[in-house]
């Protein structure tokens, strides 16, 4: 049998490299800013020196919302398109990776020194009527430009494999990677039109007032599938990489894809459910899009079956018995796979979340509560970041051609369930809250002393403690790291697994991609064309900037 094992282009690795340190150096600063504002809640710290607790909000939300998941999410697709496209990128497409990283770098680093200086506490949503300091938003789209440069490099070097390789099928990972990549960009129009066409000409003062409800609705747009940008990068990682990791084989590459066109059609026209109890939309397209959101549960419970039938299938192949059998086959003491399957586990409640959040009804009872921060730590904050610090493991040596060692592996392990556990703590006591009705995005408060509120602080000190054990596993994930750069030198492998003999040959029709663009926009144009034009229209007199800070 062949060795999988690849080598990688020195200078495609450090592309690659760059994105995936930088990830890790905006989650160390925003675990920073997170530790504290747990503290601040819990009621144990007073921040000093004049920083405020939504101005640590504001750098938390953007540094790990939006920075640590856009590089880590980038440079994981570079690695994997290089790897199942000839084992190299092209050299445009290096060019344009290297050209986003640097923009995206810009921009970053200019956001964080005004977060830090006071001038754009406006969450990482920055919702108008919160006014920042204009280069903010310019630096947002130095960030947004950037990862389309890094966008449209996949595109150039998956249309010249396509060109160089007639007829054949496009390896899964190249082909989730460009579903990734055009959901991305295509849902970014919304904030580039916001910030562009709105926010920076308001900031700058050129316009006295903006339309809020237009500006939220743009917003929401890019802000749900901002979601499945987060979530795809994981599914890639879970349909196929982990058969690889087990020593399996992926249950179906035709299923995979069409959970892919699933996610890529049903994730963006469904903005309005994060708008529910806002004035100024009609409840008939807040419908509308409570059902395209509930379409996505469809994909998401495909990708729930391919997984454990692909654990079921790989555990009666090396001997399992028994319903259950195949349970004791998987390798539990390989962070590679413990840390990625912990991730897929937590998915579940926090995808019952998002069903309750979603619920008309139900959503009238935890909106704008603690639940939903709580709902938000379970999916992006557990599912999706188990699911990367997993890929960490196996993804810098194998970049460096070092492999880690059994103290490196079970570092990992302690690091996972430290993540685990302070969770539990965290996002536990988050829902609890927002069902006893304590609101997001404001700092600790007994309003002035109810009893009620008093009822909370338990629960406010437990999600401090959560908190502090969440830092000492990116603390120690950090450590990780530094110790994975160094690790002994060898051959570690890029795990892409091959797919099952029984499986059917995916359509044809999944490459289509002027077909299912298609269908998307007039899914978009049905969700959105008429709401849009009637906030438009009765736009009213505008709101002017405020600073509450």
């Amino acid at each position: 049998m062949l060795k999988e094992i690849q080598s990688f282009d020195r200078r495609d690795a450090s592309l690659v490299l760059a994105h995936i340190l930088f990830a890790f150096f905006a989650l160390f600063m925003g675990g920073v800013a997170g530790v504290l504002q747990g503290l601040v809640r819990g009621g144990m710290v007073t921040l000093p020196m004049g920083i405020g607790y939504y101005q640590l909000l504001t750098a938390h939300g953007v540094l790990m919302a939006l920075i640590f998941t856009t590089y880590f999410i980038i440079g994981f697709i570079y690695s994997g398109v290089a790897r199942t496209l000839g084992g190299r990128l092209l050299p445009i497409a290096r060019n344009l990776g290297w050209l986003g990283f640097a923009l995206m770098t810009f921009g970053t680093l200019l956001a964080t020194v005004l977060i830090l200086l006071n001038k754009a506490t406006v969450l990482y949503t920055f919702y108008a009527p919160l006014k920042a300091d204009p280069w903010f938003y310019v630096s947002l789209v130095f960030v947004v430009v950037g990862s389309w440069m890094s966008g449209i490099g996949v595109f150039l070097n998956y249309r010249y494999w396509k060109r160089t390789n007639p007829g054949q099928t496009t390896p899964l990972f190249t082909f989730m990677a460009v579903v990734t990549m055009l959901m991305w960009i295509i849902a970014t129009l919304g904030v580039a039109i916001e910030v562009l066409f709105q926010l920076i000409p308001w900031s700058f003062g050129w316009v006295e007032t903006v339309n809020v409800t237009l500006s939220r609705t743009l917003f929401w747009y890019f802000g749900h599938p901002l979601v499945y940008f987060w979530l795809l990068p994981a599914y890639m990682c879970w349909y196929v990489v982990i058969p690889k990791v087990i020593g399996g084989k992926m249950f179906s590459d035709a299923l995979a894809r069409l959970s892919f066109i699933m996610f890529l059609l049903f994730s963006i026209p469904v903005g309005f459910h994060h708008q529910l109890m806002e004035p100024g939309i009609s409840n008939v397209w807040k419908f509308v899009q409570v059902v395209l959101t509930f379409m996505v549960v469809i994909p998401s419970l495909m990708t729930a079956f391919s997984l454990f039938a692909t654990f079921e299938m790989h555990g009666r192949s090396v001997g399992a018995k028994g319903l259950f059998g195949w349970f004791k086959k998987l390798p539990w003491k390989d962070v590679r796979f413990f840390a990625p399957f912990m991730g897929m586990l937590i998915f579940i409640p926090a995808g019952a979340g998002g069903l309750i959040n979603a619920s008309h009804e139900l959503n009238a009872i935890v909106h704008n509560t603690l639940w939903v921060t709580g709902h938000f730590h379970l999916t992006v904050a557990t599912s999706v970041a188990l699911t990367f610090f997993g890929i960490t493991y196996w993804l810098i040596p194998s970049m460096l051609g070092r492999a880690m060692t059994p103290l490196m592996n079970r570092l990992g392990i302690i690091q996972t369930i430290l993540w685990l556990v302070g969770m539990f703590f965290m996002s536990g006591s988050m829902h609890t809250l927002g069902l006893l009705g304590s609101p997001r995005r404001t700092s600790f408060t007994t309003y002035q002393d109810h009893p009620d509120t008093i009822l909370w602080m338990p629960y406010n000190v437990a999600m401090a403690i959560g908190g502090v054990i969440l830092f000492f596993a990116v603390v120690l994930m950090i450590v990780n790291i530094c110790m994975l750069m160094s690790a002994p030198k060898g051959e570690t492998e890029y795990p892409i697994a091959e797919v099952s003999e029984q499986a059917e040959k995916a359509p044809a029709i999944f490459e289509r991609w002027g077909v299912w663009v298609s269908v998307l926009v007039v899914l978009i144009l049905v969700a959105y064309s008429i709401p849009v034009m009637d906030i438009i229209n009765d736009a009213g007199i505008g709101a002017k900037g405020f600073r509450t800070w």
